[in-house]
């Protein structure tokens, strides 16, 4: 009995990224047998943590999803991913399902379900896939889900109002099972209060001086607008955006390109952008997990196209409770 329920216990994790998904559902007494991405920084970081850090077996399979057989994988009953969200997004050209190489890999998940008919999944992308096309997209991802027997449903959760977190990062969660009893059983996790600041985030020390706008020709734009301790704010191109809700905007994949979206604050010593380590910690990232020596710009790239852990591990609490694991 403990077997199969191990067994039962077990998941792919595609699209891995650096791990979030994988620590949330850990958490909650999952485990791993592969995970997936073609981003070589990814496994650097990935590897550091889990295989050095964490000392598991598991590495990063680097490699296109679209080039690994459904057979590769051991056996697992359920399947995460969070999939390339940039062809939904607003950041993004907004291209969807023609998005070459990107927005086309969904087929590739549906691909593995359909041959390898896990238990359940769970899919994680931005919020603006469930308008995209005028809901043609969603509708889609559903047609094609529930064609292969699944029983689907959806929300969007926002990591303030989910995940405890300072962070205004409204993502959809896409759960389905094969059981229509587990689909039944399984609710989304309720909202709960926010009880962190954006000073449970920060580095209460002086961090490196490449970090301060001080002497650089942007502290002119900035030093007018960016003037409260309790703000997060955002360079826009041509203005500074102040986020009213004292927390931090959604992080996101090119914040280390340009200056453009990166967060920003005052400390004791200047104005500055959040570093790397900060925005890990938006994320629900813990404390042990170490960011390796690699570009900054690769860093606020992988910590901007993670999960927030705290709300995956609330719905992987839910779908281990409906799953009666």
């Amino acid at each position: 009995m403990i077997a199969l329920k191990e067994k039962n216990m077990n998941f792919i994790d595609l699209f891995a990224g650096i791990g979030g998904i994988k620590l949330g559902f850990e958490k909650n007494g999952f485990k791993a047998v592969f995970s997936n991405d073609f981003d070589a920084y990814c496994k650097t970081t990935f590897d550091h943590n889990f295989s050095e850090i964490f000392q598991q077996e598991t590495k990063l399979y680097l490699k296109d999803i679209a080039q690994v057989s459904s057979d590769k994988f051991p056996e697992f009953s359920l399947l995460t991913g969070g999939f390339p969200c940039q062809p939904f997004s607003i950041a993004g050209y907004r291209k969807g399902f023609t998005d070459k190489g990107r927005g086309d890999l969904f087929f590739e998940i549906i691909r593995i379900l359909r041959d390898r008919k896990p238990k359940a999944f769970l899919l994680e992308n931005v919020k603006n896939l469930k308008t995209h096309d005028k809901g043609n997209t969603l509708k889609l991802i559903y047609d094609e889900l529930e064609n292969l027997g699944y029983f689907v449903n959806d929300a969007v959760l926002n990591t303030m109002e989910y995940g405890d977190l300072p962070q205004n990062r409204e993502r959809i969660y896409i759960v389905g099972f094969l059981s229509r009893n587990e689909a039944d059983k399984f609710v989304f996790p309720k909202k709960i209060k926010l009880t962190k600041t954006i000073h449970d985030c920060l580095l209460q020390y002086k961090v490196d001086d490449k970090y301060y706008y001080n002497g650089k020709p942007l502290h002119e734009k900035l030093k007018d607008d960016v003037n409260k301790r309790d703000t997060v704010y955002q360079w826009r191109r041509k203005y500074v955006r102040e986020n009213k809700s004292n927390v931090c905007p959604t992080l996101t994949a090119n914040m280390g390109t340009g200056g453009h979206n990166v967060p920003i604050i005052l400390d004791d010593y200047g104005i500055r952008k959040l570093t790397p380590r900060e925005c890990a910690n938006f994320q629900g990232f813990p404390s042990e997990y170490m960011l390796p020596k690699i570009a900054d710009s690769q860093l606020y790239k992988q910590i901007g196209n993670s999960v927030s852990i705290p709300v995956i591990e609330r719905v992987a609490k839910q779908i281990k409770k409906a799953m009666g694991l």
